[in-house]
């Protein structure tokens, strides 16, 4: 199975994203692999734990904007969420967000690494 049939099991909007990229897949595909270490870099959830709502807030605001452009949209809809959330105030709710999308998120990373 490729790369995109896998993630578009993940819930990706393929079409979306091929749409995004000018149907350019070999591009969309190069931007999906860059992901994973994007990922590593923008932790989200070291601040959660450290009560550090302000960074998480920073990080999930950038990864918000890779997923959409991504299109990887239920990692984009959680970030959409969590992000408001923070802003409002609200970090509880964010975290429990966060935490529900967080094994997608690692599957998501995995597919894509599996194809590196």
């Amino acid at each position: 199975m490729s790369l995109l049939e896998e993630l578009s099991g993940y819930g990706a909007d393929i079409q979306d994203g091929l749409n995004r990229f000018a149907n350019h897949s070999a591009l969309y595909e190069k931007m999906l692999k860059k992901f994973p270490d994007a990922v590593k870099k923008t932790e989200v959830q070291c601040y959660f734990q450290a009560n550090d709502f302000e960074q998480a807030l920073a990080n999930a605001h950038t990864l918000k904007g890779m997923t959409g452009n991504l299109s990887l949209t239920p990692l984009y809809k959680a970030y959409t969420d969590v992000v408001a959330l923070l802003r409002q105030g609200k970090p509880e709710e964010a975290r429990e967000i966060f935490e529900k999308v967080l094994p997608i998120q690692e599957k998501i990373v995995a597919c894509i690494q599996a194809h590196i």
